[in-house]
């Protein structure tokens, strides 16, 4: 199996699938995509958008088969995070996803928060459009990203932790959208020691060397902030 993985250094989304790739110890092909280019960047061009519409990334090719096979494409970061767990869990602590049916759903909830409660009000094209129609656009993703991360914290106290990361002492999904999302609130000057539970998980998580590989500042394409 061949993975290329189209995304961009500061994307949370990018991020997310880079930190999954490095838990399961699966290599890829990095290929950047610039997000604030000419025109807009790279991804509004016609070239990136026929192979994902919706011209976002993370965008993953996978190429099975025998040399020459046609490669199929899956955007969407968590729908790559779900084809990884299901297609690349076979090796000891490989999977992402808890044995127990509730703690799996409970970790899918905690990824939907930030996946579809905060990211998408984030993200570039959201706040480009915030300041075009003459708002904060910092004010803006701030406000929604502390309501999250407010709701995340809140269900991490309904869930069976007992341990270092979000679920247990074993990294899941949860943690693989928490850690970016962290990463994208500071960008915005959240401070987010207001959450020392989900710092604690941070400071655990960072020290690993898979979250260390995938680091925005990490990247070939990584930029001087």
């Amino acid at each position: 199996m061949k993975l290329r993985l189209f995304n961009y250094w500061r994307s949370s989304s990018s991020y997310r699938v880079r930190i999954a790739l490095e838990l399961k110890k699966i290599p890829y092909e990095y290929v950047a995509v610039n997000l604030i280019g000419a025109d807009g960047g790279e991804h509004l061009g016609a070239a990136y958008r026929a192979q994902n519409a919706m011209a976002q990334v993370p965008l993953l090719e996978v190429t099975e088969g025998e040399e020459g096979s046609a490669p199929q494409r899956i955007p969407q970061s968590v729908a790559i995070l779900e084809y990884l767990e299901e297609r690349c869990s076979s090796g000891e602590g490989s999977a992402l996803l808890p044995r127990d049916v509730l703690l799996r759903a409970k970790t899918r909830a905690l990824v939907e928060i930030v996946n579809s409660g905060i990211q998408p009000l984030q993200n570039l094209s959201t706040t480009r459009r915030v300041f075009e129609l003459g708002g904060d656009p910092k004010a803006w993703a701030a406000g929604f990203i502390e309501r999250g991360l407010n709701a995340f914290d809140a269900l991490l106290s309904d869930v069976e932790r007992n341990g270092k990361y979000c679920v247990g002492d074993t990294f899941t999904l949860a943690d693989c959208c928490l850690i970016p999302q962290l990463y994208a609130a500071r960008r915005v000057d959240v401070d987010t020691e207001r959450w020392p539970r989900l710092a604690q998980i941070e400071a655990h998580s960072l020290a690993h060397p898979a979250f260390s590989r995938a680091h925005p500042d990490r990247q070939p394409d990584a930029r001087p902030t």
